[in-house]
């Protein structure tokens, strides 16, 4: 190439896809290619897709025909889950893309992207390989913020899910690793770690699995035969433990002024010895995000899960017995092929039953290469969306019981993003933000308002700090607050970027 290509990332998807666009920028940015964040000024034109049910498929494939309509010149590349899962059709079906590429080993991305750039069509799909995560040289999350990737591919086999034939068998990160880039991130100013896998509880238990160099695989807590480490080789005389609670044992000695964040904890293995640890260290949150799916017990069973409405109520209780502050996820699919008006009910009292903060509700996607695809008694769309609108209008009332019972309370609210001051009140500042019970995209924020007039507040506001807001008031889905002060938390987390900014001289 005469000049440096440039290049554009369009982001589709999950908190793990988008790990996988800030690596393929990464990538990139090391064979060369500059990245725009302008789609007209791009070479090339990634769509790092989404493939896990029809209305994000719709999206990513609509995503490829606009940049095609849009931007003539630029390559096309497709990305990502939908380019994983449909390669071979795509290849076809899909002229507007002029190259294809699987997620299997991202690191491979620079040998379908330099066929392309020559103008040859190209497709790649590697080899499923380990867990797709390392160092990014760019983060597409907001400011003080990061997703670390702890796990790949799923071996839960729930009857409705496609992401076994899109991400493969389960694979652990080493837990060496994972400490490593946790390290690095707090060093350079990250405060908030997200810990993303398709289910964490599983965390070690892979075939193929060594995360801690122990030489044995581990099996997910509540599975036939789970007997977790019957000997921890660091300290013989612990009972035996879960592999998410020795990585988060190993964490929570890391130095550092942080906050980690557990994100979908799958609910028929949910790791109750995680509980003591995270209550010993006030910087592992009390944040679960447990996707049940259903509240029906017969839905349960055909989901091809082994819980149950009275069990899941259960884990709930025992959590709120630990942290009577927890905040609590979840995801209800609504439309399963045989859920009768009954078990919609059913769903919506145990809804009810475990009042958690957030839920999202999603009508079911009759997905290729999943059992339920084939499963008869298949509910009408319609239906199916009724019932998921039933679900939001119940979580709605709930949410604004649990927002409100937190007005009139002080918090630390990472700075996500500093707005335009008002029209009508010139010195009145205003910004987003999130506390601790606040996940990012997907939870509510806290709107913060200060003084312009006041240089401490203006200097105190700003993207990736954190900030001590009031809560003075509660809406459906946010908070609004007032400027309290700078949250002494920030010295110490400049104290750390100091310190890894003084390593890197030496």
């Amino acid at each position: 190439m005469s000049k440096k290509a440039t290049f554009f990332i369009d982001q589709h998807g999950c908190a793990k896809n988008q790990v996988d666009g800030e690596l393929l920028v990464s990538y990139l940015r090391k064979k060369d290619y500059v990245q725009t964040f302008d789609a007209s000024q791009a070479d090339l034109i990634i769509v790092n897709s989404c493939g896990f049910i029809e209305s994000a498929k719709t999206e990513s494939l609509n995503a490829v025909m606009s940049a095609r309509q849009m931007y003539p010149k630029a390559k096309i590349l497709l990305a990502g889950c939908l380019a994983e899962r449909y390669a071979a059709d795509l290849t076809e079906s899909l002229p507007e893309a002029d190259g294809i590429f699987g997620n299997g080993d991202l690191s491979q991305v620079y040998k379908v992207v330099e066929p392309l750039m020559r103008g040859e069509r190209a497709l790649l799909v590697p080899e499923q390989k380990g867990v797709c995560c390392g160092d990014r040289d760019l983060l597409l999350s907001f400011a003080g913020a990061a997703y670390v990737k702890i796990t790949e591919g799923c071996n839960n086999r729930c009857s409705f899910c496609a992401i076994p034939v899109i991400r493969g068998e389960l694979r652990s990160r080493p837990a060496d690793e994972i400490l490593a880039e946790i390290e690095k991130l707090v060093a350079q100013g990250v405060y908030e770690i997200n810990l993303i896998g398709q289910d964490l509880a599983a965390y070690g238990t892979g075939s193929g699995d060594n995360p801690f160099g122990w030489g044995r695989t581990l099996l997910p807590a509540g599975t036939p035969g789970y007997v977790g480490l019957s000997q921890n080789p660091e300290n013989p005389d612990l009972l035996a433990e879960s592999g998410l609670c020795t990585l988060l044992k190993k964490i929570s000695a890391l130095p550092g002024t942080f906050r980690v964040r557990l994100l979908y904890i799958h609910p028929d293995h949910f790791n109750e010895d995680i509980l003591p640890v995270i209550k010993a260290d006030s910087r592992l949150l009390p944040y679960f995000d447990i996707p049940f799916q259903s509240g029906d017990d017969d839905t349960i069973l055909a989901m091809n899960r082994t819980g149950s409405k009275e069990k899941y109520i259960s884990l709930i209780q025992k959590i709120r017995a630990v942290f009577s502050d927890a905040a609590i996820r979840t995801t209800f699919l609504t439309g399963f092929p045989g859920e009768t008006d009954a078990s919609a009910q059913n769903t919506r009292d145990f809804l009810q039953a475990i009042e958690p903060d957030w839920s999202g509700c999603f009508p079911y996607s009759r997905e290729d290469d999943t059992p339920a695809h084939d499963f008869k008694k298949q509910v009408p769309k319609k239906t199916a969306q009724a019932r998921a609108n039933a679900l939001t209008e119940i979580q709605a009332e709930i949410s604004r019981r649990h927002l409100l019972s937190r007005c009139g309370k002080d918090y630390d609210v990472l700075v996500e993003e500093v707005l335009a001051r008002s029209q009508e009140n010139p010195d009145e500042g205003l910004a987003i933000g999130r506390a601790w019970f606040q996940a990012p995209e997907v939870d509510g924020s806290i709107v913060i308002r200060y003084d312009r007039s006041d240089p401490k507040a203006v200097k105190a506001v700003e993207t990736g700090r954190l900030v001590r807001v009031h809560v003075l008031s509660a809406g459906d889905v946010d908070l609004n607050g007032d400027f309290v002060a700078d949250s002494e938390l920030n010295a110490s987390i400049a104290k750390s970027t100091l310190q890894f900014a003084e390593d890197l001289i030496r």
